[in-house]
């Protein structure tokens, strides 16, 4: 080993240590504000009990979202995964939790220029005719920067510039080797949960994101399964301008998702169908789910047209986990064939097999999962149904869903799926959503149902005759 490895590791050890101390003494905070609000409740008024609870509450939710939006990385990355998928939380810690969406304690500017530089190997004025210093976004393992790009030929090209924090791979490195922290950060929400298949999972998604090399081959294929798309936008990648730990794409500008939910009724409702098909196109069609559906990474341009951002934490599946995924579906909602498909949720690990409940009783839980498609009626999609959910999914004191699990194979498609219920519930929007699902379930592959499901099989047909360029 040398030298330098040895200062590296030992640095990350320190690091380490220094992290797991502070959740240590975080949890220890939050433990003693626990006791000492329970000891006075006991001799409060009602009211009282509940205004000490709000207050414990917020406290809570101001301690947490400082901690992980000051430490950056996977615990980070967790905390802003509970922020906006479940309103069930308690409202001030959904609150504060929201924050780290799209905000983080940003580098320094002179970081940041250092690490371009360092990764690009050029100063910033040969590399850019022009750099804003200000970040535009901040999230868990880096930051963003408008530019302007001087290309081969020439010309110029305006793009934003993602740079990873220093030092951010050591510091997921240590979260993840924790994994009974993960576990229990996951269990501080869901508390019922055998978090084990998850953090597993979540390991492995979030060694990925570390590298924008893998981000980048992810963006490239996205963009060039949905190029010519009438309502989705992938931005273009800068190659030369990009690395393992800097990617320079496209630079796009639109409303975000606040503005977006005062949009009118029509806008809304276009929004939404265009994200629910982007999720199943994908899924689908070209077997993956972009899986990090945070408000954050979405830009609306009005008429439906939406701009997909942040490719870092992409789940890829295999010809047989889609034919498994079909096959529910089949089962489920086509065949209406209980006993097929609790054979194959027992196959995937999701019931146990040995689990003494009836196959009506099993098709009651998992049919909640479907209730937006099981029927062919006009549906507005609401935050209520996407909390519901969350804690159908998270509940283990039902005589069934003690048997029941979230495979490994299932743990970002549960993610997409709760998600994007909660995006489409904060939108509000209404559609015809099992219309919409029988057009891109390919087992089914029924004509148009809306105009923009009429623009969609208009680019389908193109692309299959090779006109889309």
């Amino acid at each position: 080993m040398t030298g330098r490895s040895r200062q590296a590791r030992a640095i990350g050890a320190r690091s380490a240590l220094r992290r797991n101390g502070r959740i240590a003494r975080l949890g220890l905070r939050l433990g003693l504000g626990h006791a000492s609000t329970s000891a006075r409740k006991v001799f409060a008024s009602a009211q009282r009990r509940e205004s000490l609870s709000r207050d414990r509450e917020l406290r809570t939710a101001r301690q947490v979202a400082t901690e992980l939006g000051q430490m950056k990385g996977a615990l980070m990355k967790l905390g802003q995964m509970a922020s906006y998928l479940d309103d069930g939380l308690p409202e001030p810690l959904r609150h504060a939790l929201v924050q780290l969406q799209s905000q983080a304690p940003p580098m320094s500017v002179d970081l940041a220029r250092a690490e371009i530089e360092r990764e690009l190997g050029a100063p910033i004025h040969e590399l850019f005719a022009a750099f804003d210093d200000e970040p535009i976004a901040a999230a868990s393992i880096g930051q963003v920067h408008r530019a302007i790009a001087r290309m081969p030929d020439g010309t110029e090209r305006a793009v934003a510039v993602k740079v990873q924090y220093p030092g951010v791979a050591e510091a997921i490195d240590a979260d993840l080797r924790t994994a009974d922290l993960l576990g229990a950060l996951l269990a501080l929400g869901f508390k019922s949960l055998n978090p084990d298949e998850m953090v597993a999972e979540i390991k492995e998604r979030l060694i990925e994101e570390l590298d924008y090399r893998r981000e980048a081959e992810n963006q490239r294929l996205f963009g060039e399964f949905f190029r010519g798309h009438p309502f989705v936008h992938v931005p273009d990648v800068l190659d030369r301008l990009s690395t393992a730990r800097v990617l320079t794409t496209e630079l796009v500008t639109g409303s975000t998702f606040d503005e977006v939910t005062g949009w009118s009724q029509d806008e809304r409702d276009m929004a939404g169908e265009t994200i629910f098909r982007f999720v199943f196109r994908s899924l689908y069609r070209f077997r993956a789910f972009n899986g990090d559906p945070h408000p954050g990474n979405y830009l609306f341009h009005g008429g439906g047209r939406v701009t997909f951002l942040d490719f870092g934490l992409v789940k890829h599946f295999t010809e047989d986990e889609m034919s498994m995924f079909k096959d529910m579906v089949s089962a489920a909602l086509l065949e209406h064939d209980m006993e097929k498909y609790r054979r194959i949720i027992e196959g995937a690990g999701m019931l146990a097999p040995d689990a003494p409940v009836t196959t009506e009783e099993a098709g009651d839980y998992f049919a909640r999962f479907y209730e937006p498609v099981r029927e062919s009626r006009p549906l507005t999609w609401t935050t209520g149904y996407a909390t519901s959910i969350v804690r159908h999914t998270f509940d283990r004191t039902s005589a069934i869903a003690q048997y029941a699990t979230v495979p490994r194979s299932f743990v970002f498609i549960q993610r997409i799926n709760l998600g994007l219920y909660a995006i489409l519930g904060r939108l509000g929007c209404t559609g015809n959503y099992r219309r919409i699902s029988e057009e891109l379930w390919p087992m089914v592959g029924a004509p148009p149902s809306t105009p923009m499901g009429e623009a969609e099989a208009r680019w389908l047909a193109a692309r299959a005759a090779g006109e889309v360029v």
